[in-house]
Formats: C-alpha cells, structure tokens, sequence
C-alpha cells in the first residue's frame, strides 16, 4: 500500500502542476517529467480517486462565484427596498408637514474658509444658560430633561427589537491585544462568510492522508476564486456602490478579512504541498532541493511571500506608522503577487486576469484620469498651530449622467478624497492621502441649467506624528501659504444623509476632527435653500420642504479646537434651526456622558430618529450601544458610523 501512496502522489503532483483539468492533458505532463503512467491514468485503479477528487474541485469551486452573486443580489434587493421606503417617508412628511414653492438656489459662499483667531462661545442649546447651572452634579443630564412619554408596549414584536438591539451592539475590544470588535451583526456576516469558505475547503474530501493533496490543491483554487472579490473590494470605483449603497470604505473591513482568509489559504496550500513532499515524494528521491527549485514551486513561494508581506505591511500599527512605505509596497506586492501566480498557476489566469483588470481600471481609467483633478490651494496654519486648513475654489463644471464625476464637477455630502500635493517633495508626487471634505457640498450644475454654480473647498488636516505626510504639510504651510493640489474624487456614499434627512429628529454627534464629517451634512440638512432629499440633485426640481429638529454634539479636546469652524458658520447654522451642544473639553473635563445626552435627544421624545457619528472608537461604541439600546425598548433610532480614519 506505502508503494502504490508514493506512486499517485509523484503523479498527482505533476498533474496538479500542469493545471489541465483533462486526462490527456495531464498524460501529456506526465509523460513530460518522465513518468510513465499509461496512456490513461485515469483507469489506473491505483490513481484515478485522486484525479477524480481533483476534477471534482475545479468544478465544484466554479459554485463559489454564484454563491457570492446571489449574495450580492440579497444586498441590493435590500439596498433598494430601504431607499424606495426612505423616499417614501420623506414624501409623506413634507406632504403633510411642508409648505409649497419653488426652490431658488443660489450659491451664497463669497470666499473659502480661513483661519480665526476667536473661540466658539455659549453654543450649548437650549440657549437658557439659567437652567444649565441649575446643573449642579456631575450625574446630572447635560441637558434638561423632557416630558417622558409612555413607552409604547412592546407585546409580541418584543423578540424583534432584542434581535435589533443584540445585532446592533458593538463589543468591547479584545483584551490584551486590544483589537476593536466590529457590531454584532457585522461579525455574523464576516463569521458567516469564513464558514461558507470553510465548506468549500472541506467538501468532499476524505479525510485521509492520500487526500492531503487533494486538499492542498483545494486551498489553492479557494485562494484563487477569492482573489477577484479582494480587489473588487479594494477598488475606490466599483458597482457595489451602486448595487448596495455602501462605498469602498464602508466595505474596506471586509477587504481585509477577505485578505487575511488568503493569506490563511495561501500557508495550509503551501504547508499542504511540503507535507505532500516530505510524507511521499521524499521517498521517491525528491530531496528538498529540488523540490524547492521546481519553477512551478517555486514560483508558487514567490507568490505565497508576497501576499503575506502585503498583509503583515497592512496591519493597523505598520500602517499608522509607516504609512508612505505601506502605500508603496502595497501596490509593488500586488502587482508582483498577481505575476506570480499567473505563471504558477495555470488555472488561476481567469482568477488573475480579472484582479489585473479591476486594479488597472480603478488605478489608470478613473483615479489617475477621470476623477483626477488639479487645483491651486491655499495653505492656513490654524490657531492651535496643529491643524492646516487647505482652500480651494473653482467654477463647478456640468454634470453628464454617464461619464465619471471628478471634484470639477463638485461633490455631495460627507464625500471624501485623496490629495496629493507634489510640491512638498519628489516623494510625495504619486502618494495620495485621504480626508473628509470639510466644506459644504455645491448646488450641482446642468447642462440644460444654462449657468454654473461654484465650489469652495477645504479640508481639516491635523498633523499626526513627527514625520510623514501631514506633518511635512505642516511645515510647508508655515512657509508656503501658496501651493498645487492634485484631488482624486470624489468619493462616498448619501447613507448617512438619507437616514438623518428620514428622521423627524436628526442627531450629529463628532469627537474633534470629525466636525469635519458633520458640517457637510448638517450644511445640506438646514440650508433653507436646499430640499432635505435623498439626493441633492432634487434641488433641480420644485419640492416641499420638510421641518426636522436638527442636533448637533461636538466634543473638543481642547478650546482652540473651536475655532475650526467660524463664527459665521456657527451662526448660520443656529439661525436655520440647529440645536448644538459643546461640553467642556476633554483636557479640562474629561470625556462627557453622552448616553445621557442621547436619554435625553432620543429616548425621552420617543419621535424617529437618525443618528451619525464620527470620532474616535471609543465615542462610537458608546453612541453606537446606547443606541442599541433605545432599540431594545421599541424605540424607532437608526444609527449610521461613519469613520474618519483609515
């Protein structure tokens, strides 16, 4: 029995290395190394479960695709279900709330955001500052209470909103590691996903050491099926976007755990192969060698280096502190990973072929060309003297429905991009960084409009550590006021926007720089000019207009941190109705109790509400599981986090 084990696997291994899924393909690769098998291994009764098992595999993976489509159809069908019901919503309550009249946009934006000097003083709301120092223990709501309404009953939808409220909560971190948890129904899905990929690792599949083959060569193709759905992920110009509403960033979690099953598939693959050479070839003559110096195998190693590289450079801590060498190598490996296994892997081609062509068009077609944009920019060192303030403005450029949309033709609400400023340094000419634009979105323009409006653009930029991008930005700002930008973008998703602008009671909440991200949206909630649609392109038509409480929380480190919003701004948005609350700063008071805060915004009013969040982990799990909460007990909250930080 040994001998006939030894014989199968010499030729199993070849028959795998010639990735032809046909018997006489694998005879003409077998009669190629100089074994001879005969003229159809597969009547060979000692070899022919083991090509079977093989065969089984390249078909029974071709499965996996349509799996991962139907998937992505459960999504969209969902997607736009929601979006058809907020629409609808929004209707009814302007239908039955709002006033007649035709919308008037005009741009009223004179000059880009700049620097001030003054500090942000008695934003807190309600105004009445008696009552806020009848506030004399620290346990004591931050704002006054409101009547309580009954709690309605929940009755037999009560097993309905505990399921809301357990998927909803967001665990604590893990110990010792500290690695952040996402909710509870993000990882259901991600544990979901691992175990659909554990299926198709296994079935089939004796469980006996001859199949260690069969099993080494299945990682390898659910490497292979996976890889295109790893650069879908990744790409900032993709049609999951469209087909579900979440954006490449709001995806970016799943690209990553995408990226370490891989990486998981990529070493049992390898460790399954030098188990095949050390249990049956190594007894066949097959010293390691030579079994290390075969092309295929060796290219096979080349790839396996490359794409544990790319995951151990993308980890959080190698990231945060190297980020420029993180963006380099992550494209040098890639491309070189993908080289590889076309080489190594006949079989995998189809897989490589269409990552090579995702990774091109989202690099070259749209982000080096079509939604690539150069602009001069003004650099303002702020008050704090951490935080630059870069200004741009241009004429907004006509949209087209069907050609891409660069930053020339504006951009929407909560919208981000990735700059990049070549005059700092030959180095920095092809690195490009994300930030949140900070401005409020322009009235988009027409070609049937017959005029243009006008962007002006900022972007908040905190200087992060001792070196790298932003702090070399820093520097040169304190010398150059004057610079050239290069923008790729925009970028984004209205999901924030369509659930505050559905909500009779909208709430922002933002830990310091992500101000940045509540501005925008805030700006497009209020603006009497504007409708509180879905999509800012209903501005172009007459509508009603919808009258919402408006509530915004800002928590600051430290006071000079106010002054990254003007005075103006402050003011313009209190006159169109914002409620705003501003504690103390952290520095001076430590962190304020926001499950209080929302007792009172949410719970106590019992009205619809949305709420978006942007800060830092620890403020998103605390909104994120007192949410939950009020969820819990049949309050009707909806919660929308968005992130900041890459």
């Amino acid at each position: 029995m040994g001998s006939i084990m030894l014989s199968w696997a010499q030729d199993a291994l070849d028959f795998s290395l010639s990735a032809k899924p046909s018997y006489s393909s694998y005879a003409s690769a077998s009669e190629a190394g100089g074994i001879d098998v005969g003229d159809d291994p597969g009547k060979n009764p000692r070899f022919r479960p083991i090509v079977e098992a093989v065969l089984y595999s390249r078909r029974f993976m071709l499965t996996y695709n349509l799996v991962l489509l139907g998937i992505l159809a459960v999504f969209t069908l969902w997607h736009w279900s929601e979006k058809i019901a907020l629409i609808r919503r929004k209707n009814r309550a302007w239908s039955a709330t709002g006033k007649n009249g035709s919308l008037g946009i005009e741009e009223t934006e004179e000059e880009t955001w700049s620097s001030s000097s003054s500090t942000i003083e008695g934003l807190s709301t309600p105004p009445d500052e008696q009552k806020q120092a009848d506030a004399t223990d620290e346990m004591s709501p931050l704002l006054p209470s409101a009547p309580t309404r009954r709690p309605k009953p929940l009755g037999y939808r009560r097993p309905d909103y505990i399921l809301k409220s357990w998927m909803q909560y967001q665990p604590r971190p893990i110990p010792i590691i500290h690695k952040t948890l996402p909710s509870n129904s993000v990882s259901i899905f991600i544990l979901s996903f691992l175990a659909l990929n554990v299926f198709y690792n296994f079935h089939a599949i004796p469980m006996s050491f001859p199949y260690i083959f069969v099993f080494a060569d299945r990682c390898g193709i659910v490497f292979v099926a996976n890889l295109p759905l790893l650069y879908l992920l990744a790409a900032k110009n993709q049609p999951i976007k469209f087909l579900t509403g979440y954006s490449y960033e709001s995806l970016n979690l799943f690209h990553r755990r995408v990226g370490e099953l891989l990486c998981f598939e990529a070493l049992l693959h390898c460790l399954g192969m030098f188990g095949v050479w050390y249990g049956m070839l190594r007894h066949l003559g097959f010293s390691l060698m030579r079994f290390l110096f075969n092309r295929l195998v060796g290219l096979g190693l080349g790839a396996f280096v490359a794409y544990q590289l790319l995951y151990l450079t993308s980890l959080g801590s190698f990231r945060r502190r190297c980020y420029e060498i993180f963006l380099a190598l992550h494209i040098f490996l890639q491309i070189a990973g993908l080289l590889l296994l076309w080489f190594h892997y006949q079989t995998s081609r189809t897989y490589v072929f269409i990552s090579i062509l995702i990774f091109l068009i989202d690099r070259l077609v749209f982000r080096l060309w079509a939604k690539s944009s150069t602009h001069p920019a003004t650099l303002t060192v702020l008050e704090d003297g951490e935080t630059i303030m870069l200004s741009s403005d241009w004429d907004v450029a006509a949209r087209s429905d069907f050609a891409p949309q660069s930053m020339k033709h504006g951009w929407k609400p909560n919208d981000h991009i990735f700059l990049t400023v070549p005059s700092l340094s030959n180095k920095y000419i092809l690195q490009s960084h994300p930030f949140t634009i900070f401005s409020a979105a322009p009235v988009p323009s027409y070609p049937s409009d017959g005029e243009s409006g006008h962007a002006w653009f900022s972007l908040l930029i905190r200087a992060q550590k001792a070196s790298g991008f932003t702090r070399t930005l820093l520097d040169y700002a304190r010398t150059h006021p004057k610079t050239h930008i290069r923008l790729d973008g925009p970028y984004g998703s209205s999901h924030a926007l369509d659930i505050l602008s559905s909500s009779d009671r909208a709430i922002v909440i933002a830990g310091g720089s992500g101000i940045a991200v509540a501005y925008p949206l805030l700006w497009a909630l209020l603006n009497p000019e504007l409708p509180s649609a879905v999509d800012i392109e209903a501005t172009r038509s007459k509508t009603r207009q919808f009258k919402r409480k408006v509530k915004l929380l800002w928590i600051v480190h430290s006071t000079s941190h106010q002054s990254w919003i003007p005075d103006a701004k402050i003011s313009e948005l209190k006159q169109w109705g914002l409620e705003i609350l501003i504690p103390p700063p952290t520095s001076e008071a430590g962190r304020p109790n926001v499950g209080t805060v929302l007792e009172d915004w949410v719970a106590k009013e019992r009205e619809r509400s949305g709420v978006v969040v942007s800060g830092p982990d620890g403020l998103v799990r605390d909104v994120r599981n007192t949410c939950a909460a009020f969820a819990g007990q049949g309050i009707d909250v909806n919660v929308q986090v968005e992130k900041f930080g890459w």
